[in-house]
């Protein structure tokens, strides 16, 4: 005989219970790592740590949920746990409401204190100065392709990668007016290149305006009602502002990809990728060589990108992501070849894989 709706709720509430009571051991358990923790200085992010435990939970069948109901529900138990131990300070490029702001807290959840910097830059020196435990930059979109300011502070700065983020995004039209009455659309430049198409079709002869970020333009449109702005539903509903249009991203699998950066070493979980740049002689085929230190030890790389070298013409560095730890065999031997090989090498981080 099938259970009323008064049995199924009774039931919902006893297993609410037996959640609750777990949940608590789990915290008085997380409070005592946290008290080893700090007295081995140890940090209090632990990016491999907290990929294998999520990889553990979403490597079986979750139906009726799916991968990204359950990583974002434990996720934020992590946070909460986290925070007992310590509120981690998180620098991300700022304001708040930005596609960087909903990607630092993807990864930290809620329980973190989270500082917007005005530029990339920024970041990383709030980081470095210890203003901050960790920070996020944008690395590269899936449409307008990679962050070359990210590129350049990972190459001059003495931080390392330490886990990336993937966000599915997706932008929003808007403004404290309406339709007809938008003179002027404002935006960060890559928000506006993602949105070309739509933008060409449905507000031709509309003036398009290069903001900060797509949270300023939020806050610029906020005070101007013929000023529209192309930012998150957060930033629109932060900022009393109507949303005219939804999705107007030109391509709909738009995702743009962030690293997590810090002062801390990550060690290996099964599934990682590593980030480095390097140099080549200034000769014939010396780019073909070094790739081949991937090539014979069968590591799949996944971007190469170039970017002009400061301070010498027209010579470039190279950046290179693959699959794979520097510790595990092959790319140690291939990071071995390319150290006989090429002037310049630096590896910039080996973190856990993000599930794209």
């Amino acid at each position: 005989m099938p259970m009323s709706l008064d049995d199924l709720r009774r039931r919902i509430d006893e297993i609410d219970e037996a959640i609750l009571d777990l949940l608590l051991k789990r915290a008085r358990v997380a409070s005592e790592v946290g008290g080893l923790k700090e007295a081995s200085d140890a940090p209090v992010y632990a990016p491999e740590r907290e990929a294998q435990l999520l990889r553990r939970l979403t490597d079986r069948d979750l139906a009726p949920l799916d991968r990204e109901a359950v990583e974002a529900v434990f996720g934020e138990v992590i946070s909460v746990c986290r925070g007992l131990q310590r509120l981690p300070a998180i620098a991300f490029l700022g304001p708040e409401h930005t596609f960087t702001h909903l990607a630092a807290r993807k990864r930290f959840g809620s329980r973190a204190r989270f500082a917007p910097a005005a530029s990339i830059a920024d970041v990383f020196d709030a980081v470095q100065r210890g203003g901050a435990d960790f920070g996020v930059v944008p690395i590269e979109n899936s449409t307008e392709g990679v962050v070359g300011l990210t590129l350049d502070c990972l190459l001059e700065t003495p931080l390392r990668i330490c886990a990336e983020i993937y966000v599915q995004i997706n932008h929003y039209l808007a403004a404290g007016g309406a339709l007809a009455d938008i003179a002027q659309v404002q935006s960060h430049p890559q928000v506006l290149a993602q949105c070309r198409r739509w933008l060409r079709e449905n507000l031709p002869g509309v003036d398009q305006v290069v903001a900060a970020s797509s949270g300023a333009a939020a806050e610029i449109a906020a005070a101007d009602p013929s000023i529209a702005a192309i930012c998150t539903r957060q930033a629109a509903e932060a900022q009393g502002l109507t949303v005219l249009a939804d999705r107007i991203e030109d391509l709909a699998d738009n995702r743009t990809r962030f690293f997590v950066v810090g002062n801390i070493d990550v060690a290996p979980t099964g599934r990682d990728k590593t980030s480095l740049v390097f140099t080549t002689p200034h000769r014939a085929g010396a780019l073909y060589k070094a790739l081949g230190a991937f090539a014979e030890n069968v590591i799949n790389l996944t971007l190469i990108e170039s970017r002009p070298a400061r301070g010498r013409l027209w010579e470039y560095v190279f950046f290179v992501d693959f699959e794979g730890h520097r510790l595990d065999p092959e790319p140690s031997a291939a990071l071995q070849r390319l150290a006989d090989f090429c002037p310049l090498l630096k590896t910039l981080g080996s973190y856990p894989a993000d599930p794209a």
